[in-house]
């Protein structure tokens, strides 16, 4: 297995990507909670992250409202698929984690969904931020609660911003829709 990084600006702070044999493995906010040792990313290598570096601009300036990236996310079964549910939350949509353990077909384990959700290693496109609490308030974000709120008033924002008419993809109802998936 052999990884590399790169470390790209945003208006969410510093993002460390890292690569698992050549496909995206890890977005990382800093500070991030559950982020490992920088030592496991490997050598830096930021010509290997032009795709990924130009869709989160996309994704930034408003322009992509879907990622289609390969993706090699790291964790158990059960973590799996709640990330693969994570990319069926449409852009600028939010979820509860009851209703997303609903989706899964595991309706008691939201608490478990939580516990997985935050442990997901690529923020943003594997779009974690879009999950909330029962009552809709914001609850726990590796990256913190004033970064997730940013990112959900920035999709809210430029939904609204979005001329009259105008088509947003959606992935709801379409899984791995917001992703293309190698997992």
């Amino acid at each position: 297995m052999h990884r590399t990084h790169t470390v790209i600006d945003s208006p969410v702070g510093p993002l460390t990507l890292v690569a698992t044999d050549g496909t995206l493995s890890g977005i990382y906010m800093d500070p991030h909670r559950h982020r490992p040792a920088q030592e496991t990313f490997g050598p830096r290598d930021p010509g290997a992250f032009g795709q990924v570096a130009e869709q989160l601009g996309e994704y930034f300036a408003g322009d992509r409202k879907e990622f289609t990236l390969p993706l090699a996310p790291e964790g158990t079964d059960f973590q799996r698929t709640v990330w693969r549910a994570l990319c069926d939350i449409p852009y600028g949509g939010t979820l509860s984690y009851g209703e997303l353990a609903a989706r899964i077909g595991r309706p008691g384990a939201a608490r478990a969904v939580g516990l997985a959700n935050g442990r997901n290693p690529i923020s943003i496109v594997v779009p974690c931020h879009r999950v909330v609490g029962s009552a809709g308030q914001l609850t726990g974000y590796g990256g913190g609660i004033e970064r997730k709120r940013h990112l959900l008033d920035f999709e809210r924002g430029a939904l609204a911003a979005q001329p009259t008419g105008t088509a947003v993809p959606s992935s709801a109802g379409r899984p791995g829709a917001a992703a293309t998936t190698l997992w």
